[in-house]
């Protein structure tokens, strides 16, 4: 993938993501009670604006660093949430590392300044 494939992935499903959330759905409410959150659409929808913001931050290549950070964040929480009620660990706990590692190489590609900060060779 190109220097911008890779965010561009993260980018376009942290938008599905987010998108689906803002709306008052059964199916994303109804989601959500096995994970131990309240069927609350505006739960859904504040959940949905997070991850649409952070996304936008990490879009924006003045912002692109802080987005990541964000985003890191809110993928965290979702591992938690499936680490507390025992999700099966690779399909389902470690889908946030996933994205997170997706998320971060995409900025490593196309931001000099994280390659500056992590070099990986000389």
């Amino acid at each position: 993938m190109d220097r911008g494939g890779l965010s561009g992935l993260i980018v376009l499903f942290m938008i599905f993501d987010g998108a689906i959330k803002l709306p008052p759905l059964d199916v994303v409410t109804q989601t959500m009670v096995p994970l131990g959150w309240p069927a609350d659409p505006n739960v859904a929808r504040m959940l949905g604006v997070i991850g649409l913001v952070s996304t936008a931050l990490y879009a924006l290549p003045r912002t692109s660093v802080l987005g990541a950070l964000l985003l890191t964040a809110y993928m965290g929480g979702a591992i938690a949430t499936n680490a507390r009620i025992g999700n099966p660990l690779f399909s389902h706990m470690l889908f946030g590392v996933y994205l997170g590692i997706i998320l971060w190489g995409g900025l490593y590609l196309r931001d000099p300044r994280v390659r500056a900060l992590i070099p990986f060779s000389r």
